[in-house]
């Protein structure tokens, strides 16, 4: 049970279930743009003879603290054959590739590649400033797809790059809105954070740059507790052009993002879109792993446990997890294979034992 990302539980809703096919994990770099490299983790299915079971190396929170997370993927086994939709998974500020691993082993096993990228400047041992996060994060997540496009081999016949999934976590979800559509007000350009080199506007509703940011091969996001609403990123109309298909998740007592601001995004976004709370539930909502053994300890870098980076005050980590593998497997395989999964978003709770959808809410807006 040590620091295991690919656990379920058994009350976990019906969806959460591990998937029929073995896991294959590799670490590719993906050049972004000049002098920005991203290094990248892939979760693909592999090939039916591959045996379980990897352990990811990492590090902590404070960025100094290394850790082993253990999962059900095989590093750099032989991939399937035939094609498999894209998810790009981003992460927080500070965050790194693993930071959802849970869900990126659950949805490879359901058929999909997946790819995390460490966003530089964003992670635990390189955390830049907060501009570099801004202005760059949309940006990755389209150039992971770019570069994930150009690989080779049998994982590049693998992966298919024109049927695109995102989820972002934070500042992963701010990305994911500004490349969904919604791009920002100018009132973003005065955030006390933006600084003052003027790259931001290139994200500015209206612009040239900013429509040429769109892309089709994005068929669906998923951003979790979404950063930036709250701090005058987006105006009425930049949200309202957002119309890329949305499942968000938030937690209601959310301090960091504000649940009044992500449901501002949900109601003002043209797409058709979901919003599953949990409630009081705080930042720390349905995305991070489980809270690694190591992270129980202060550490003298931060002053605090790396624990409340990952756990939640109210819910079970491991119990969130489950049920954001649950929603991504409905929402996505909808929009990305066109599975007839729509029963599991209309609000009866298909898929969930009796009395094991307290504490959550799900509405749906339709398309304007």
């Amino acid at each position: 049970m040590h620091n295991r990302i690919d656990l379920i539980r058994p009350d976990a809703p019906s969806l959460a279930a591990r998937g029929p096919h073995p896991i294959g994990v590799t670490t590719h770099e993906i050049d972004i743009h000049a002098g920005r490299t991203l290094t990248t983790e892939i979760w693909y299915p592999a090939h039916a003879d591959t045996s379980p079971g990897t352990v990811y190396h990492t590090l902590l929170r404070d960025g100094v603290t290394p850790t082993l997370l253990h999962g059900s993927a095989s590093r750099n086994a032989r991939p399937a054959q035939g094609t498999a939709p894209l998810i790009v998974i981003s992460h927080g500020y500070p965050g790194n590739r693993f930071l959802l691993g849970h869900l990126a082993e659950s949805l490879a096993a359901k058929g999909y590649v997946v790819a995390a990228a460490d966003h530089a400047g964003s992670t635990y041992e390189d955390q830049q400033a907060f501009d570099v996060t801004l202005v760059n994060r949309p940006l990755d997540q389209r150039g992971v797809i770019d570069g994930m496009a150009m690989l080779g081999g049998d994982l590049g016949n693998l992966v298919d790059c024109e049927n695109v999934g995102l989820v972002g976590y934070s500042m992963g979800g701010y990305g994911a809105l500004v490349f969904g559509g919604a791009g920002l007000a100018a009132t973003a350009l005065d955030h006390p954070r933006a600084g003052d080199s003027g790259a931001l506007a290139q994200h500015l509703a209206g612009s040239d740059s900013h429509a040429a940011l769109r892309d089709p091969r994005l068929k669906a996001i998923m951003p979790i507790g979404p950063w930036g609403n709250a701090q005058g990123m987006w105006d009425a109309a930049g949200i309202a052009q957002m119309d890329t298909p949305m499942l968000m998740m938030a937690g209601t007592s959310d301090d960091v993002s504000n649940y009044a601001a992500m449901r501002g995004l949900f109601e003002g976004a043209a797409s058709d879109r979901y919003l599953l709370s949990f409630q009081n539930a705080g930042h720390n909502a349905a995305a991070p792993i489980p809270a690694p053994s190591e992270s129980w300890a202060m550490s003298d870098v931060l002053g605090w446990a790396p624990f409340d980076h990952y756990a939640d005050a109210v819910w079970d980590t491991l119990r969130m997890n489950n049920i954001a593998q649950h929603f991504a497997a409905a929402f996505m395989g909808m929009h990305l294979r066109g599975e007839a999964l729509a029963p599991f978003l209309d609000g009866s709770w298909q898929g969930f034992a009796q009395g094991t959808a307290v504490g959550l809410t799900l509405e749906h807006l339709p398309a304007r």
